[in-house]
């Protein structure tokens, strides 16, 4: 089937993805099996497009998506038969049948892994978030996840800055920037080398609550694994965690304070057997043999030693650095840990800060990473 005749299935009235997937499987001769298989409304919506499409309500939507297709380099209308089209999907109960792409269709040839969490994160998730996309990225691993505030966005940045590869999956049209806030990496993500944006309604579709959670299954189905950074004990990114052990994923979560109230989502799938993720050579070792399954050898990810943020022959300026990490301490506890007067730390840490070592939180003082 070509690009024109999925968009018009696409377009089916009262026929999703699952009943779609249902008939891919049978293998239907296009088009009689498709309107064998089809219900009645369906078919006859079907059968009119074929015949007569200038007649069919069908052929506005097939022409809608040809047009924003060649409206501009970097568009693709992907499909099952399409070459660059993830076999990955292939798996889900209900992939989409079409998926709108902007970006770089490469980043799909690379292996993948969704990082989710939280639209509100601690110091300390942002900082492992940025770390574990960066470092994934830089080992040939593609971020995806869904353009969300806080995690999802911060991680595909990080893959981004790190000059490695990064997938969103919106949830609304291809052509609708949502959140607004996210423009600059949407654009990023649509034009250079390494992003890719996919959507799986129509150019034009606005976002709506019901369709993050259908997005979210395209997110985990697009990746070998889910790695969960911080997530409340109810939140969206519990549910991709869940939509990923469906699909037969590996699921990943980092640890953290137990006083953390944005990670008690994180604890809640550790005790459900989900992965404990501690440096993102885990992933790397867990995830390594379906990378082989899936990709031919050129592609497969190296295998490479985590470089520690600080190398081990650069002195550190000052001895509080090995006081603090990416979660806030209190400015009584280095005093009390330093064997300093509250004058002296607040003195040393001030310097630190305008070096770029150190930042002033909320609960106390957290070491940045660095560059």
């Amino acid at each position: 089937m070509d690009t024109r005749e999925w968009l018009a299935v696409n377009a089916l009235p009262g026929v999703g993805p699952q009943r779609i997937a249902q008939l891919v499987a049978q293998q239907p001769a296009w088009p009689q099996g498709w309107l064998a298989g089809l219900p009645g409304k369906a078919a006859s919506a079907l059968r009119l497009w074929c015949d007569h499409p200038s007649k069919s309500p069908l052929q506005s939507a097939v022409a809608t998506s040809l047009d924003w297709q060649s409206g501009a380099p970097g568009r693709t209308i992907l499909h099952r038969d399409h070459p660059a089209w993830p076999a990955l999907l292939n798996q889900l109960p209900d992939p989409p049948p079409v998926l709108w792409a902007q970006g770089d269709l490469g980043t799909l040839e690379r292996p993948t892994l969704a990082m989710v969490g939280t639209r509100r994160p601690t110091a300390e998730g942002t900082h492992n978030a940025q770390t574990f996309a960066r470092e994934l990225a830089r080992r040939g691993w593609c971020i995806v996840s869904g353009m969300a505030l806080g995690i999802d966005g911060v991680a595909q940045q990080a893959a981004l800055d790190a000059g490695g590869s990064s997938v969103a999956v919106l949830g609304c049209g291809i052509d609708v920037i949502y959140p607004a806030r996210h423009r600059g990496l949407y654009q990023q993500l649509s034009d250079a080398p390494g992003g890719l944006v996919l959507a799986e309604h129509p150019p034009g579709t606005v976002a709506h609550p019901a369709f993050f959670p259908r997005r979210n299954r395209i997110v985990t189905g697009l990746s070998l694994g889910t790695l969960v950074v911080e997530a409340a004990e109810k939140s969206g990114s519990l549910v991709s965690a869940r939509l990923a052990m469906e699909q037969g994923r590996d699921v990943f979560a980092l640890p953290s304070s137990l006083h953390n109230q944005q990670a008690r989502g994180c604890l809640q799938l550790l005790r459900q057997g989900a992965a404990m993720a501690c440096d993102p050579q885990d992933i790397v070792n867990e995830l390594h043999h379906w990378a082989s399954e899936f990709l031919p050898p050129a592609l497969e990810p190296p295998v490479l030693p985590s470089a520690p943020e600080t190398p081990a022959d650069e002195p550190l300026p000052d001895a509080l650095l090995g006081l603090l990490s990416a979660t806030p301490t209190p400015i009584d506890a280095l005093v009390q840990q330093s064997g300093s007067t509250v004058s002296e730390c607040q003195q040393r840490l001030l310097m630190l800060e305008i070096d770029g070592w150190v930042a002033s939180r909320a609960g106390g003082w957290v070491r940045l990473p660095r560059p």
